[in-house]
């Protein structure tokens, strides 16, 4: 187990940098917008379950060299981005189905469980954050590094789905509030599209890593 100096300030370290919008953030608000807090908060899960496969791959070195491959980097930037772009016209294409209330039928659990699940294992920027700043709050002397590794990835975890359950509730509320209208809340759920589609042409666009 890391030195408790060390984990203290690898809380205060992943808090920081979670509460600053990100991917997963834009995402999860996204979907709230669209969907509604069930929708956000089922992604929020499905989006750290996503993040498992970085986190293993991280503490028993995978991660290293994944985060150095140009090629797996872009291959992985590449098809998350596009689901995103996808996800987000589907929610446009159906944003007069999301304003017409509770009559007709919801996503499924699962189906946005799954949906946020690829989002999160695709986005290959967290393979590449695991690997730069997890390691910095290691010891080498305390116990094995994997382990710590693997302690570290899940602490950030708990803390991430914490804070972005927050901003998928905010968001779901926004849109309650928007339902008095249908018509403000078709824009609404179009305006959670576009933004799923700005972020997955975002992440396309991003430079390739060096």
């Amino acid at each position: 187990m890391p030195p408790l100096e060390s984990l203290l300030a690898f809380v205060a370290a992943s808090i920081v940098l979670i509460v600053i919008p990100g991917p997963g953030v834009l995402f999860v608000i996204g979907r709230s917008i669209a969907l509604g807090r069930r929708a956000g908060l089922l992604s929020v899960l499905g989006n750290s379950i996503g993040n498992i496969p970085a986190i293993l791959a991280t503490a028993f070195g995978v991660g290293a060299l994944v985060a150095s491959s140009i090629v797996a980097f872009t291959v992985l930037k590449v098809v998350g981005a596009a689901y995103l772009v996808w996800l987000g016209i589907q929610a446009i294409r159906h944003r007069r189905d999301h304003a017409a209330g509770p009559s007709r039928a919801p996503a499924s659990r699962w189906t946005l469980l799954r949906q946020g699940f690829v989002v999160g294992v695709t986005n290959p920027k967290t393979i590449a954050f695991f690997v730069a700043v997890l390691p910095q709050f290691v010891d080498p002397h305390a116990g094995a590094v994997w382990v710590q590794l693997l302690m570290l990835g899940l602490i950030f975890q708990v803390l991430a789905v914490i804070c972005d359950s927050v901003w998928a509730l905010a968001a779901g509320t926004a849109r309650t509030w928007f339902a008095g209208s249908p018509k403000r809340l078709s824009t609404l759920s179009g305006t959670g599209g576009l933004m799923m589609i700005g972020l997955g042409g975002a992440l396309a666009l991003t430079g390739a890593k060096s």
